[in-house]
């Protein structure tokens, strides 16, 4: 082994090694064991998020493969249709192409084309992790056997009437032209107005004045709605009032979901043009009438002048035209949140517009009884509440979009509008028995990408057909995502699996909390605070960091803030970590909560972690039996002590994995390799070599590498490359953890040598502290009598780990006592330390600690401070006071047992 660690050097064969064997694929024997990864945007890059999740799907394989089961990981992309249509189409421009000049055909050629020459980023970079998923099961969303699950699904759904076509308001990003997902929106704080409109009463010298934050929708409008309890309108209900510029007569109507607080209590309605009023005018049989092209400019509905108008520059001309009309009563300054396409970066507006929607309701309420059975469980359990609020109230779901790129819908039309389904035109011709003369169009759209995702845990493994995948892993065993796709994603999944397996898709649901940046804001492109995995892995440069997080912004002004800012946090740039110690990090930073601060100190810690395994396995390799024994059968009370820490450890995995405590496995498996085995085993174990025969210290040697074994298949899961490589060493020959079952310490050990051991160390642990306390040198032999007091059977091992050396008869003026297990004995430290000298460092530590506490208890016992200051600094002060008590009373302790 080298004497430094270097994970670039290793992590690249194992990552090899373990995809060239085809460690991922599924043994065929033990209890099947299945998980789905979420399906990255092809046209994606590794990001933490992604890092993270990999992590922790790969470590629960890995564990449950070591354990006998039959594991499957799915792996496979999703077609992402509004990113890649952009991207492509993007690309065109460059050339000075337009999709329109192209040709669907001949556009998605090209889409395809960029897909293979360019579209697996992504998993080159999920390659480069090493995660054990079965690579020749890889699967695209747009694949011919996944495309025919969708078809299949859409015309099953058609067939019973809960997949229709009708017209009803959707999200619309007026810059793609298309109807957008929730998810594909971004609220942005603005500073806005809330504008103040005097509406006339036909037929009276009365007005109402409206408030609105959109007048340049008015003319939208078909109704002015007041709070059926108001009494400042309730004579003018069931009149009508004058609608400005348009003079057209509108109802004056009552409803509750009027805020009477708000403004002045009078509100548009505007069904067409936003989701609550479309409401309203459901209740109230209004009606529609749009008055926007999907270009989002107005259309011929409204008059002459306003027509053609961005909804922006219509705002303007109509406060002009109100003004002018003497109808604009007042403008008050109002923050509001504005709907944002994340794609597109343009505002996004609610349009009436014929689309294809799924009735949800009844595919809702049979997964919100799944949940209510138990049948699925969420870790942690308080996110049931988000997936039963949104099924509780969910609406019917858009799933077409005005794209190219996707899933086309399977529907045709005649001349006449009438629509038939099927799985292609020729299959829609004999269903419906239609003449070989009629002309038949297919549907313009493609259906929205959540609805073939929903679909990905049982159209990967076969779906509609019958096959032995899906009879061995559906259901499948866990789903690991975030909770902001609990409704999109996990919601879905679950209703179809029931609808189409009458079962659900999985039985556990891991939802990890949202990488932050270690401020705790939420990692974004436009904030520049973004960091790729991989630069964690293999380091990057300063420069190279600047220039990377200052390209291709939305907004290029930010570009000197964000460099400034990366200057600043990175000003080395960031070191090569490699991959164990990133999954480390990710695995320690699983907590049960919604947030997780990714700190590059913590990662650092972690690096020196598995540089002591390095070093520790070294050690071990060094040890050399000069005596081999027919078979190793001596008990020795140290290595059973270590065996019963594994088996303790071997119980703490198996509970944090069953109930997916990553973080708490990590400080387990931190706690027990550098606290038990390292500080404590491995010191016992060089302290023991001189004072054992040669049978007992190749006993002890061959122990000490089987224990190191069972450490290294304990830590597999979690940080695969490094068990490996030091695996392979012990060895002598290639070969994975992986290729050997887990088979669990024997827990058939006596209580005595654990004792015994338990004892020694506590003995030590307690001369250990006064030494360093008194700053006796650690190799000075210390004089000692009255250690006849302490009876153990290993007193040479004690000795030797304490550089305590027997002196009984002759206890010297400058000795001190102090108390070990309860029994006193003496140390004579006169010749290793200057008494008095040392009797001046305390007194003075004890002053200067005591005013500091005194100067804390002043500040936290002032009320005026406990009033203002934030509750973390509050507890900051709270916790410093502890600390300073408890260093205070160690240090008195010391003083006095010098100054008796």
């Amino acid at each position: 082994m080298d004497k430094t660690y270097k994970p670039q050097l290793i992590e690249q064969k194992w990552a090899t090694f373990w995809e060239k064997n085809n460690y991922g694929q599924p043994s065929g024997q033990g209890q099947p064991y299945c998980i789905m990864i979420p399906p990255p945007n092809v046209t994606g890059s590794l990001h933490m998020g992604h890092g993270f999740q990999l992590s922790i799907m790969d470590t629960l394989i890995r564990y449950h493969r070591m354990r006998g089961y039959n594991t499957l990981w799915q792996v496979g992309t999703d077609h992402a249709g509004i990113a890649t249509q952009m991207l492509v189409e993007r690309n065109l421009e460059k050339e000075g192409i337009t999709k329109d000049q192209l040709g669907r055909e001949a556009f998605l050629e090209k889409v395809w084309a960029w897909k293979e020459a360019s579209g697996q980023t992504i998993t080159k970079q999920m390659r480069r992790l090493g995660i054990l998923v079965d690579w020749s099961r890889e699967r695209f969303t747009l694949d011919e056997g996944l495309s025919e699950s969708v078809k299949t699904l859409f015309i099953r759904l058609y067939e019973k009437n809960i997949i229709y076509r009708g017209e009803r308001l959707v999200n619309w990003d007026t810059k793609l032209q298309t109807a957008v997902s929730d998810l594909e929106i971004q609220t942005k704080a603005v500073e806005g107005s809330i504008w103040s409109i005097s509406y006339p009463i036909q037929n009276s010298d009365e007005s109402l004045t409206v408030a609105t934050t959109r007048p340049e929708t008015l003319f939208g409008d078909l109704a002015v709605a007041v709070h059926p309890e108001d009494e400042r309108y309730t004579h003018l209900i069931g009149k009508h009032a004058i609608l400005p510029i348009s003079k057209r007569p509108i109802p004056i109507i009552a409803d509750e979901y009027v805020d009477r607080e708000f403004g002045t209590g009078c509100v548009k309605i505007t069904p067409s043009h936003d989701f609550n009023d479309f409401e309203v005018g459901q209740r109230h049989q209004l009606g529609s009438f749009n008055i926007m092209n999907p270009n989002g400019t107005l259309n011929d509905s409204v008059q002459a002048e306003f027509q053609g108008l961005t909804m922006k520059a219509a705002r303007k001309k109509v406060i002009e035209a109100l003004e002018a009309a003497q109808q604009l009563v007042e403008t008050n300054k109002h923050s509001m949140q504005v709907p944002i396409g994340d794609r597109s970066g343009t505002i996004i507006e609610p349009f009436l517009t014929k689309q294809w929607f799924v009735h949800a309701k009844p595919l809702a309420e049979r997964a919100l009884k799944a949940a209510q059975k138990n049948d699925i469980t969420f870790h942690p359990q308080n996110w049931i509440n988000t997936y039963s609020r949104w099924l509780e109230d969910i609406q019917d779901w858009c799933i077409s979009r005005q794209l190219w790129w996707g899933h086309r819908i399977p529907a045709w039309y005649d001349d006449q509008g009438n629509i038939y389904v099927g799985h292609d035109e020729a299959d829609v011709r004999e269903r419906f028995q239609l003449a070989p003369s009629l002309s038949l169009t297919q549907d313009e759209d493609v259906l929205d990408t959540w609805f073939s995702s929903a679909l990905w845990p049982f159209s990967t493994l076969g779906w509609p057909e019958k096959s032995p995948d899906i009879d061995t892993f559906y259901p499948t065993s866990c789903l690991v995502t975030g909770f902001d796709i609990i409704f999109f994603w996990v919601a879905r999944m679950v209703m179809m699996g029931l609808e189409c397996l009458d079962d659900v898709p999985f039985k556990d649901i891991y939802i990890t909390g949202l990488i932050r940046d270690f401020k705790g804001d939420k990692m974004s492109k436009s904030k520049g605070n973004v960091i790729d995995p991989i630069d964690i892995i293999d380091g990057i440069s300063l420069e190279d960091l600047v220039q990377k997080r200052t390209s291709h912004l939305m907004q290029p002004d930010l570009a000197d803030k964000i460099a400034k800012a990366t200057r600043k946090e990175f000003p080395k740039g960031i070191d090569a970590f490699g991959t164990d110690a990133l999954r480390f990090t990710f695995c320690a930073m699983a907590t049960t909560g919604r947030d997780v601060k990714f700190d590059t100190q913590r990662l650092a810690g972690y690096s020196n972690f598995c540089n002591k395994i390095w070093n520790s396995a070294r050690f071990v390799m060094m040890l050399e039996e000069k005596v081999s024994p027919k078979d190793h059968q001596i008990e020795l009370d140290i290595s059973q002590w270590m065996k019963s820490k594994l088996i303790q450890l071997e119980e703490v995995q198996d509970d944090c994995m069953s109930k997916y405590r990553f973080d708490l496995l990590c400080q387990a498996i931190h706690h027990g390799f550098w606290h038990h085995f390292c500080d404590w085993y491995l010191e016992l174990v060089k302290a023991s070599m001189d004072l054992l025969s040669d049978q007992e210290k190749s006993q002890l040697i061959y122990d000490t590498k089987s224990i190191l074994v069972q450490l290294l298949k304990i830590m597999h899961p979690v940080i695969p490359f490094i068990t490996d490589e030091i695996y392979t060493f012990l060895q002598n020959e290639q070969q994975s953890i992986l290729d050997q079952n887990f088979v669990r310490t024997s827990a058939a050990i006596s209580q005595t040598p654990i004792q015994n051991v338990e004892t020694i160390c506590q003995w030590v642990s307690e001369i250990r502290t006064v030494r360093s306390e008194l700053n006796i040198p650690p190799s000075a032999m210390v004089q000692t009598s009255g250690l006849d007091q302490l009876q153990t059977n290993h007193q040479p091992l004690f000795l030797k780990m304490t550089k305590l050396c027997p002196n009984n008869d002759n206890k010297s003026d400058n000795s001190i006592a102090c108390d070990i297990a309860g029994k006193r004995i003496h140390l004579d430290i006169g010749e290793h330390i200057d008494i008095n000298k040392e009797t001046d460092r305390l007194e003075r530590q004890i002053v200067k600690k005591s005013k500091e506490l005194s100067k804390i208890q002043s500040k936290v016992g002032n009320q005026d401070y406990l009033a203002r200051a934030p509750q973390d600094l509050i507890e900051k002060d709270q916790s410093r006071i502890m600390e300073l008590n408890e260093e205070i009373t160690k240090l008195k302790q010391i003083f006095n047992t010098l100054n008796p």
